[in-house]
C-alpha cells in the first residue's frame, strides 16, 4: 500500500539535475500471531459442533521480505519537460500458515506480487508551477491455498488450490506549487481492475465429497484503489524542513474475493473493505552540508472490516515510527538509509463461511481468533546524479 510514484518525481524533477537514478531497497521483518479463541466446525445436521483443533500456525510470513524499487529522470535538452520510470512493487502479500492451523479452513497459504513499471512525463509551466503524469502498467500474479472440511470430523482435510495473472494500465497525474519556502503537492493513481486467469483445483475431498474433486480453469478479478495524495513541504530556515501528507485510498471497491471456475459453483469469500487513509508529518534536520537526519510519525487506518477479517489478511491500524539519514559522497552520489517500526492494533476476527451449501452436506466454520504483529522496516537506496 505504502510506495513512490514516479509521476510525483517527475513534477519534482525541475529542480533536478539532467539525469538522475534512486536505486534501493526495503528489508521488512515481520512478527504476526493468531491465538485460537474457539474456532469452531459446525454441520451436518448429523454432526454435533466441535472444535477445528490444530496448533496456532507459527509465524506466517518469511524471516525477512525484501521489496526492491528503482526510479530515473531524465531533463530534455533545454526544454521544459522532464521524462521519468518508475519500477516498484506496490501491493503484495505472501504468507504461509502450517497445515494443521486452527484456521486453516480460512486459509493457509496466499501470495499477492504485483510489479509496476510506469513511465511519465512533467513539464515546468513556470518557476511556481509543475504538472506532471504518466501510465502504470501493471502485472500481478495471486495464488491461494485453503483447507477443506470432510464430512467426518477429525479425518484428513480437502485442499483448493486457485492461481491467477494478469497484466491490467492505470494512470496517475500529480501536480507541484511553489511559494516562498512552501511547496504543495497533489496525486492522483487510479485505481486499477486485474482480472485473473489461471487454474482451480480441489483434491482429497473424500465420500460423499468426493465427486467434487477436480482440476478446471478459473477467472477471477480484483479492484485496486485509487489514491488521493496531497503534501506541504515548509523549509523553516536554512536547515530545518518540515513536511505533511495525507493520503486517501478507495478501498470500498474490493468487496470480496471471488473465484469462478469454468466448471462447477463459484467460491466467494466477503471481505467488505472500507475506505481508508493515513496521515504523516516529518521533519529532516542538516546537521551540516552533506548530511541530513530526519524522523517521523504516520498514522496508517486498515480497510479491512473488523466483522469480516480474514488471516490472509491479518491487519490492523497501524502507527509508524521512522527515522533515516542522507550522506552525500560527492556531488554525484548520495547514499540514503532509514528505519521504521510499526506497531499494528491487536485484531478479533470472528467470521462464519459456509461450505457445499444445498448439498446436503453443508458445513459451516466459526472463525474466533485473536491477531497480534508488528513490522520492522529497514530501507537503504543509492541516488546519483548527472
Amino acid at each position: 500500500r505504502h510506495t513512490r510514484y514516479i509521476s510525483v518525481t517527475g513534477v519534482q524533477t525541475c529542480a533536478l539535475p539532467i539525469f538522475q537514478i534512486n536505486s534501493g531497497a526495503t528489508a521488512l521483518f515481520i512478527t504476526s500471531a493468531q491465538k485460537n479463541t474457539g474456532t469452531t466446525r459446525t454441520g451436518p445436521s448429523v454432526v454435533p459442533t466441535l472444535p477445528t483443533g490444530g496448533n496456532n500456525g507459527g509465524n506466517p510470513f518469511d524471516g525477512v521480505v525484501p521489496v526492491p524499487t528503482f526510479y530515473a529522470s531524465a531533463h530534455v535538452g533545454d526544454s521544459p519537460l522532464w521524462l521519468g520510470l518508475g519500477v516498484s512493487a506496490p501491493f503484495g502479500l505472501k504468507l504461509r500458515y502450517d497445515d494443521n492451523f486452527f484456521a486453516r479452513y480460512d486459509s493457509i497459504y496466499s501470495s499477492l506480487f504485483t510489479l509496476n513499471v510506469a513511465p511519465s512525463a512533467a513539464v515546468r509551466v513556470n518557476d511556481s508551477l509543475s504538472i506532471g503524469g504518466g501510465v502504470d502498467v501493471q502485472y500481478m500474479k495471486v495464488t491461494l491455498t485453503s483447507a477443506l472440511p470432510n464430512v467426518t470430523p477429525g479425518s484428513a482435510d480437502g485442499l483448493l488450490r486457485a492461481k491467477g495473472d494478469d497484466v491490467s494500465v492505470g494512470w496517475n497525474f500529480g501536480v507541484l506549487a511553489k511559494t516562498g519556502p512552501a511547496q504543495f503537492g497533489l496525486h492522483y493513481r487510479s485505481g486499477i481492475k486485474q482480472n485473473l486467469r489461471g487454474t482451480y483445483t480441489v483434491t482429497g475431498l473424500t465420500a460423499p465429497l468426493s465427486a467434487a474433486n477436480y482440476s478446471t480453469g478459473l477467472s477471477s478479478s480484483v479492484a485496486l484503489p485509487d489514491i488521493l495524495t496531497g503534501s506541504v513541504k515548509f523549509a523553516a530556515n536554512d536547515r530545518i524542513t518540515l513536511f505533511g501528507t495525507a493520503k486517501w485510498y478507495n478501498w470500498s471497491k474490493f468487496r470480496n474475493i471471488t473465484l469462478i471456475p469454468d466448471v462447477g459453483s463459484r467460491a466467494i469469500k466477503d471481505l467488505e473493505y472500507k475506505d481508508s487513509w493515513s496521515i504523516a508529518g516529518g521533519a529532516d534536520y542538516q546537521v551540516k552540508p552533506g548530511l541530513t537526519v530526519r524522523g517521523g510519525v504516520m498514522w496508517d487506518k486498515t480497510p479491512t472490516n473488523p466483522a469480516l477479517l480474514t488471516t490472509r489478511v491479518p491487519d490492523g491500524n497501524r502507527t509508524w515510527l521512522t527515522t533515516g539519514m542522507s550522506y552525500d559522497v560527492n556531488p554525484h552520489l548520495t547514499l540514503n538509509g532509514s528505519y521504521a517500526h510499526v506497531f499494528v492494533r491487536d485484531s478479533h476476527l470472528g467470521r462464519t463461511d459456509d461450505f457445499y451449501t444445498g448439498t446436503g452436506a453443508d458445513i459451516a466454520v466459526d472463525l474466533s481468533s485473536t491477531g497480534t504483529g508488528n513490522v520492522d522496516m529497514i530501507a537503504a537506496s543509492l541516488t546519483a546524479r548527472f
